[in-house]
């Protein structure tokens, strides 16, 4: 809560946003990077792995902080929605809102690192520091989402 006691307005951001077990995943990137298809396949991998796995939002996810941690939701008009290439708009098993735990962010190839960033692994959003991954936009889905579940366990967040 801030000074008076409203909160502070959620902010808008072109991003995908899942909930892997407890634990949300924010996914950023440019118009096309595989934030949709990254989404899926962690959703996929969280069905694998026998944990709950739904989709917050998708294009579009409204951020804020609460009690330190950061909730994202998904915008109202596309609950359940998300794109899968080759089939359109398609309906998923969704959740309102989810605590953020991971930041995955989907460079252009002569941007993206190798291997994670050990000297800056973190990002601050509404003044919450979170963990971060850097991966390379149309890197591959599977490998993708892959690598956000290893991070998760590293922070022990699945």
């Amino acid at each position: 809560m801030s000074v008076g006691g409203a909160a502070p307005a959620p902010v808008a951001i072109y991003a995908s946003a899942v909930a892997v077990g407890e634990a949300g995943i924010l996914i950023r990137g440019a118009s096309g990077a595989g934030k949709s298809s990254l989404a899926l396949a962690l959703l996929e991998a969280a069905h694998q792995m026998g944990r709950f796995g739904a989709l917050i939002g998708d294009d579009v996810v409204h951020l804020f902080a609460n009690h330190g941690r950061l909730i994202a939701r998904g915008h109202p008009a596309v609950h359940g929605k998300i794109e899968r290439r080759g089939q359109g708009i398609v309906e998923i098993g969704a959740e309102s809102a989810a605590v953020v735990r991971l930041v995955v962010d989907l460079l252009p190839p002569d941007q993206a690192a190798r291997y994670p960033d050990p000297v800056n692994p973190y990002v601050t959003l509404c003044d919450v520091e979170l963990p971060l991954l850097r991966l390379r936009a149309g890197g591959g889905a599977t490998d993708s989402a892959l690598a956000a579940v290893a991070w998760l366990r590293q922070f022990g967040t699945i």
